[in-house]
């Protein structure tokens, strides 16, 4: 047996004279409605859920002392400008150089916000300190907070990895160990060190830390040749 609704917008005096007065819900119709709005319900509740999730990690990774390189940027920022140039020029001698140097990571960091890529030194610092984690309990959290912030699909600063170095990282938190993320690590090492650190030595950046100049840019100059004849005119033979 099907159960009419009547509707009367008539009563309603704000509904336009064009609406129709009156409309016919059998039972389907109201059923397939309350499933419609109970699936927009639920959509919703589950983007909130997600938002507050990523809200409560970023909130989480910011309080953790014990986690704190995982966002260097919240930390104050140090004063490079108090570095000695001699101290900034020994950078340039190798990478381990640079990263054994606090001022120099902190340089280096500064440098790789400029080109958007700062996931790779933080991803790096916090398997550094991932790695001096003795605590199994502490080694698990820290393990789930480094995949999520740095690893999933959808983390905020996923670093570039290939799909089967994900993987295996993702098998290996399952029961954490300090060398979970070894491989990840290296990789990301490697880039910085082929890639960014080249850069880092030719920037703006370092090159005011050792209060040298960047390359002088060269300029052609257009030059002409002049041929004197016998009667004692100039000619041009090319320009």
């Amino acid at each position: 047996m099907e159960t009419f609704v009547f509707l009367f917008p008539q009563f309603n005096f704000s509904a336009p004279k064009e609406e129709v007065y009156f409309k016919m819900l059998g039972e389907t119709e109201l059923r397939a409605s309350r499933m419609k709005d109970s699936n927009s319900r639920n959509k919703n509740k589950e983007k909130e859920k997600e938002k507050d999730k990523k809200s409560r990690l970023s909130l989480l990774l910011a309080k953790s002392g014990s986690h704190e390189n995982v966002s260097p940027e919240k930390k104050p920022p140090a004063k490079t400008n108090n570095i000695p140039p001699e101290v900034a020029l020994r950078w340039s001698d190798s990478f381990e150089e640079l990263l054994g140097h606090p001022d120099g990571v902190e340089a280096f960091t500064q440098f790789l916000r400029t080109e958007f890529s700062e996931e790779n030194i933080e991803f790096w610092l916090a398997c550094e300190d991932y790695k001096c984690t003795e605590s199994a309990t502490k080694l698990q959290t820290k393990a789930k907070q480094m995949y999520a912030v740095f690893i999933d699909r959808e983390a905020p600063k996923e670093i570039n990895i290939d799909h089967s170095t994900k993987q295996t990282i993702q098998k290996n938190i399952a029961q954490p160990t300090q060398s979970c993320f070894d491989a990840a690590q290296s990789k990301i090492y490697a880039l910085m060190k082929k890639d960014c650190y080249p850069r880092f030595l030719t920037s703006d950046i370092y090159l005011t830390l050792t209060k040298r100049k960047g390359p002088a840019v060269m300029t052609r100059r257009r030059s002409r040749s002049f041929v004197f004849s016998e009667r004692g005119e100039t000619t041009t033979p090319w320009l």
